[in-house]
């Protein structure tokens, strides 16, 4: 039976509150801690009402537990969640929750997050995730659409991304609000493609930088475009409206790669 790991404590708390909340079957969930601070005793009380068992153990044990995730993931702070049954996940997925709690906000160096809102042709996805994948971004984050993801079809997608997709990792959320107000708690800078915003030639990205993308047709929805700092946008000379959602995602891509070299 395959078993999955969550470490950081929001990921924790959030999976434990999923639990809570849709009053699903919890006897495959275990949490593992070491030193029982006051951030791990809330979750633990927290667990301990859903009825998840919850073990203590040194960190020596945690460290052996959490080596086969990826690299951001194993810093557990001291707690680690395992959860028995789940359908494991593609190597390059990961949980959003995790990786953000995993970002330091103070640690200097270049980090860039692309934000897909509403982008359901999984051409255009694959095509943004080799972009991503070819000038350093470090997570695409899709939006989850009806207990699915909006762009499911992953054979196309892999396809598209000529193999990229192995390699980028790929976070699908249920609020894409939500998420960008996280990235904004650790320090990112958030950019919504769309007309009539600071030409890209005059913007200096932010070392940390969420470039959100919407959709060609109805572009950044209302409630999410609110949350951006700043709008760029693509000078171009042609006849027709707009660039494709991937082209113009590459083109943001490289200019803010280029502006770190």
């Amino acid at each position: 039976m395959a078993e999955r790991l969550y470490t950081g404590f929001h990921a924790v708390e959030e999976r434990i509150r999923s639990v809570q909340e849709k009053a699903k079957e919890n006897s495959g969930m275990r949490i593992f801690y070491s030193k029982p601070g006051p951030r791990i005793k809330k979750i633990l009380a927290a667990a301990q009402k859903t009825g998840i068992s919850c073990v203590q153990c040194d960190n020596e044990k945690l460290d052996a537990m959490v080596r086969v995730l990826p690299p951001l993931a194993r810093d557990h702070r001291g707690i680690v969640l395992c959860v028995s049954g789940e359908t494991p996940q593609a190597s390059n997925m990961v949980d959003f929750e995790q990786w953000v709690s995993a970002v330091n906000p103070d640690e200097k160096g270049r980090k860039t997050v692309v934000l897909l809102d509403s982008v359901t042709d999984p051409h255009n996805v694959g095509a943004i995730i080799r972009s991503a994948d070819q000038f350093g971004a470090c997570l695409v984050i899709i939006p989850e659409h009806r207990g699915q993801s909006q762009v499911s079809e992953n054979e196309v997608i892999a396809r598209s991304s000529a193999g990229a997709s192995a390699w980028v990792p790929v976070a699908i959320v249920k609020n894409l609000v939500r998420s960008v107000q996280l990235l904004k708690e650790k320090g990112f800078w958030v950019y919504g493609a769309d007309a009539g915003g600071t030409s890209v030639q005059n913007l200096s990205f932010a070392e940390k930088s969420v470039l959100v993308m919407g959709s060609e047709g109805n572009g950044i929805a209302k409630l999410l475009s609110q949350q951006c700092d700043s709008i760029v946008s693509i000078p171009t000379c042609g006849k027709i409206d707009s660039l494709n959602v991937s082209v113009a995602a590459g083109v943001l891509l490289y200019e803010n790669y280029r502006q770190s070299i």
